[in-house]
C-alpha cells in the first residue's frame, strides 16, 4: 500500500506530464509551424519565379534582335525613299530632305508596330505608347547611321532617284545601319525593353 504522500506525488507528476503533452500538441502551435512552412514555400516560389523571369530576359537571341531590327529597317527604308521622292519633287535642299526622311522613317516605323499591337487588341493610345517604347531608340540609331553614310558618300544626296549612285548608297547605308543596330536591339530586348514590349503584348 502506497504512502499518501507518494500517491499525491504520483498524481501531481501525472498531471504535469499530461499538461506537457497537451502543450506540445496544441493546435495553435502546430498551425504556427504550418504557417511558417507555407510562407517559406510561397517565398521560394516567388524567388524561383523571379529567377525564371531574369533567365527569360537574359535569353534574348540574335534571331529575335535581327527580326526586330528588320522591322525597324522596313519603316526606315519606306521613310527614306518617300522622303527623297518628296524632297526631289518639291526641290528641297539636302538638309530639309534629310529631316523629312527622318520624320517619315519614324512615322512608318511606329505605324508598322502599331498595326501589329492593334491587332492584338490594344486601343490606339496604348498602341502609341508601345510603339514609342519599342522603336524610338532603334529607329534613332538606324537613322543616325543611315543618314551619316548618305551625307558622307560624295554625290549621293545630289543624285536623283534615277541614278544608280543613289540606290547603291542607300542600300549600303541601310545594310550598315542594320548590322550596327542589331546588337543594340539584342541588348534592349534582353533587359525587357525595346521590342520585348511588343512581344509581351503578342503573347497575351
Amino acid at each position: 500500500m502506497a504512502h499518501p504522500a507518494q500517491h499525491e506525488h504520483q498524481q501531481h507528476t501525472g498531471q504535469e506530464h499530461h499538461g506537457h503533452q497537451g502543450h506540445e500538441g496544441h493546435p495553435g502551435h502546430s498551425g504556427h509551424e504550418g504557417h511558417e512552412g507555407h510562407a517559406d514555400h510561397a517565398a521560394h516560389g516567388r524567388h524561383a519565379g523571379h529567377a525564371g523571369h531574369g533567365g527569360h530576359a537574359a535569353g534574348a537571341s540574335w534571331r529575335m534582335a535581327a527580326l526586330a531590327t528588320l522591322h525597324c529597317l522596313t519603316g526606315c527604308a519606306i521613310g527614306e525613299v518617300l522622303g527623297m521622292v518628296l524632297g526631289t519633287a518639291f526641290g528641297l535642299h539636302n538638309g530639309a530632305t534629310v529631316v523629312l526622311s527622318v520624320l517619315l522613317a519614324f512615322v512608318f516605323g511606329y505605324a508598322l508596330t502599331m498595326r501589329g499591337v492593334l491587332k492584338a487588341g490594344l486601343d490606339v493610345r496604348a498602341a502609341v505608347k508601345v510603339a514609342l517604347a519599342a522603336d524610338t531608340v532603334s529607329i534613332l540609331v538606324m537613322e543616325l547611321i543611315d543618314n551619316s553614310v548618305m551625307v558622307t558618300v560624295p554625290g549621293a544626296m545630289d543624285a536623283g532617284l534615277g541614278d544608280l549612285l543613289f540606290w547603291i548608297a542607300l542600300a549600303g547605308s541601310l545594310a550598315l545601319a542594320f548590322a550596327l543596330t542589331v546588337p543594340v536591339n539584342k541588348w534592349m530586348i534582353g533587359r525587357g525593353r525595346g521590342h520585348a514590349v511588343v512581344h509581351a503584348h503578342h503573347q497575351h
